[in-house]
């Protein structure tokens, strides 16, 4: 069973708006960290935003503040990426993340010791 399956990724023109989908297993939503990275074509990996799924924190990198909402719906085990206003420069293979247990739930954490990583989904962005 894959731990975590992304979907909801297409190409849209700037300023629409996409829905990304994380469906994590029961075991892997347990998880007290998870979140989302993306990568564009010759740029490296970077973390977009992050939540615990057992406490009411989130969080979003500046670069998508105000235009990307991270979320989860316990009951469906899955996390949520919503994204408006979308940019050119918001080109890119995106991948839902997870970490077990842990002190600490941050993008960092989840760069250095997540224990699943989905498959991604394509973003492409018109202008």
């Amino acid at each position: 069973q894959v731990p975590l399956v992304e979907s909801g990724g297409d190409s849209v023109q700037a300023g629409g708006s996409l829905r990304l989908s994380c469906a994590a297993s029961g075991y892997a939503y347990s998880n007290n960290c998870m979140g989302w990275f993306r990568q564009a074509p010759g740029k490296e990996r970077e973390g977009v935003a992050v939540l615990n799924t057992g406490t009411a924190f989130t969080y979003v990198v500046a670069s998508v503040k105000g235009r990307f909402t991270i979320s989860k719906d316990n009951a469906k085990n899955t996390l949520y990426l919503q994204m408006n206003g979308l940019k050119p420069e918001d080109t890119a293979m995106y991948y839902c993340v997870a970490r077990r247990g842990g002190p600490t739930c941050s993008l960092s954490v989840l760069q250095d010791s997540a224990n699943y990583w989905g498959q991604g989904t394509q973003v492409t962005i018109s202008s």
